[in-house]
């Protein structure tokens, strides 16, 4: 799994880099349970883009944040998003959103991959 983390309006300190990294990370446990399962499908490297953004929002006091997640899987593309006023904040929900999406895609995909089989044994 490659992590490529962009930021606009705001550095990426190295506080943040690894922040980020040790979040994202959590995911590869439900990446590498995909491809156990569909090996067909979950050869290629998934690839993970996090972007986090530092929005400005006129009409609120303080910083606003946001964060995107997007993880490219074979015939898939799976997007997150969270905003708030707390970076960690923002960045922990926008994974836990994307956890349920990832599960999602699994169990659609391990059907269809069911049905295949089913189509082919009728043939036989």
């Amino acid at each position: 799994m490659k992590i490529i983390i962009t930021t606009k309006n705001l550095d990426l300190t190295p506080s943040l880099n690894v922040l980020v990294n040790q979040k994202v990370e959590k995911l590869r446990k439900f990446i590498n349970v995909l491809k156990e399962k569909l090996p067909e499908k979950g050869k290629s490297l998934a690839e993970v883009f996090v972007e986090i953004e530092k929005v400005s929002k006129h009409h609120k006091k303080g910083d606003v944040f946001k964060t995107e997640i997007i993880i490219v899987l074979p015939g898939k593309k799976l997007v997150s998003e969270s905003h708030g006023s707390d970076l960690l904040k923002t960045v922990i929900e926008a994974k836990d959103e994307l956890e349920i999406e990832i599960k999602k895609y699994k169990s659609r995909s391990a059907e269809l991959v069911r049905k295949e089989q089913k189509r082919a044994e009728n043939k036989l």
